[in-house]
């Protein structure tokens, strides 16, 4: 019996683990899922019979090793600056290794020993990182195979509620680390747009959108994610002219959200002074100019020249920032409090639906005639569990693990999804799941 050992059994893990019980009669499977909360992993085992929970801390080297030790290939499900240790650990012990999460310097420093072992570590093949990769490489090779150029790539992708559950102000609940959503764009982004670099700070960011037109949902927004320019060599397109990766929201979302951007709270790198005692008025109040005669309110609208009855003002008193509710957090940076805010309000309903939404644009010349090509992927949840965020995300690292099993892929070293060996199986069954894109081709010219 082989032993697949998963690492982190948080909303992600679901449909990954599901998948994996559900195959593992058929393909004589262990399925041991390790969580520092005991409770979770048990959760998610579900007291299947090829099943093992079990609790673990990544931080202790003794049981990490042993675990990596008696198991064929490990899934690390694990907060993302954790990967290395269960990578580390892999390449000595010789064991295959998969995540979902974007490939650090730290793993892509272990690619020649990882090659001496025989050891496959497999980066980003959840959904972002992941399907975005694949979908977009089947497409920019398919149009090389034919002889064509790709000139210009825009790829966007959000985590959103499903249109019928869409019932808040900001048009957004959270669906997938809400301390991520806070954080977002911190770094700042870069791009290619015709021809030109474009480096966006981080407090620029959010008012530097782009809107995006998807045939039967409506209108959305794109904001620039981290470092787009990377991706000219990753996907081979060292030419191109305009290369842009973003991420997705409901219009509106961007310019309300820049308000906590400008004022400083999504600052993480320092703690609110006696956080545990302030209101959220007070909280607000203190990044805002001394006015004794002037409510939190007013001065929020004046200082980045809003109206008081703005769109824009009526979404922040929604969420509550403006209340006299205490935060009863000790110790809490800006960005801790906001989210401990933002969480009560964001938050699923028990009968709502998550989104995935995943939107490529791909202009290419082909027989001296331009072309351009939308490639369009909605995936709608099942339920609070299986979430469309945790099957996009789970169900690719599912299958590229049984393929892995299976010895139907046989690759050595740190290794991204950008392959026609990983991707074709990958993304056809994929399509079982729902998970399958749509395509619009117009000439241009």
């Amino acid at each position: 019996m082989k032993r697949i050992l998963v690492l982190g059994a948080g909303l992600s893990s679901s449909s990954l683990i599901k998948y994996l019980l559900d195959h593992s009669k058929e393909f004589d499977w262990k399925v041991a899922i390790g969580d520092y909360s005991l409770e979770m992993a048990e959760k998610k085992a579900q007291n299947h019979p090829n099943s093992q929970a079990f609790e673990c801390d990544v931080y202790d080297d003794r049981q990490r090793s042993f675990e990596i030790s008696k198991s064929e290939i490990v899934i690390s499900m694990l907060p993302a600056r954790m990967h290395y240790l269960v990578a580390e650990d892999c390449v000595k012990l010789g064991v295959n290794m998969v995540t979902a999460s974007y490939v650090s310097k730290e793993i892509k420093a272990l690619n020649e020993e990882a090659k001496k072992k025989g050891v496959l570590l497999l980066n980003e093949i959840g959904v972002d990182p992941g399907i975005d990769h694949m979908s977009a490489m089947q497409v920019i090779d398919r149009v090389r195979e034919q002889g064509g150029e790709i000139i210009n790539f825009e790829s966007s992708t959000g985590g959103l509620v499903a249109p019928e559950y869409d019932n808040n102000p900001w048009n957004y609940k959270f669906t997938w680390n809400p301390r991520s959503v806070i954080l977002a764009g911190q770094g700042g982004a870069k791009f290619l747009h015709n021809g030109r670099y474009k480096y966006i700070p981080y407090h620029k960011l959010f008012n530097r959108t782009e809107v995006i037109d998807i045939l039967g949902f409506g209108r959305f927004e794109a904001y620039p994610n981290r470092d787009s320019l990377q991706y000219k060599e990753i996907y081979g397109l060292e030419d191109i002219h305009t290369m842009f990766r973003g991420t997705i929201r409901r219009v509106g979302y961007s310019e309300a959200w820049d308000v906590f951007v400008q004022l400083g709270l999504t600052d993480d790198s320092y703690i609110v002074e006696d956080s545990e005692k302030l209101s959220y008025r007070l909280f607000i109040n203190s990044f805002l100019p001394f006015d004794k005669n002037a409510a939190a309110e007013k001065k929020t609208a004046q200082l980045l020249g809003l109206a008081e009855d703005s769109e824009i003002m009526n979404k922040l008193r929604w969420t509550g920032i403006f209340s006299d509710e205490v935060i009863g957090i000790k110790e809490a940076t800006p960005a801790q409090v906001l989210q401990k805010l933002l969480q009560s309000k964001w938050k699923l309903g028990d009968d709502d639906k998550d989104m995935i939404l995943m939107h490529h644009i791909f202009d290419y010349k082909m027989n001296n005639q331009t072309k351009h090509l939308t490639s369009t992927m909605v995936v709608i949840g099942n339920d609070k569990l299986h979430t469309a965020m945790s099957i996009t995300v789970g169900i690719p690292v599912a299958i590229v693990t049984k393929l892995i099993l299976n010895g139907d892929i046989n690759l050595t070293g740190v290794q991204l999804p950008i392959i026609k060996e990983i991707y074709d199986p990958v993304l056809s069954e994929l399509e079982a799941y729902g998970i399958k894109f749509i395509e619009n081709e117009t000439e241009l010219t």
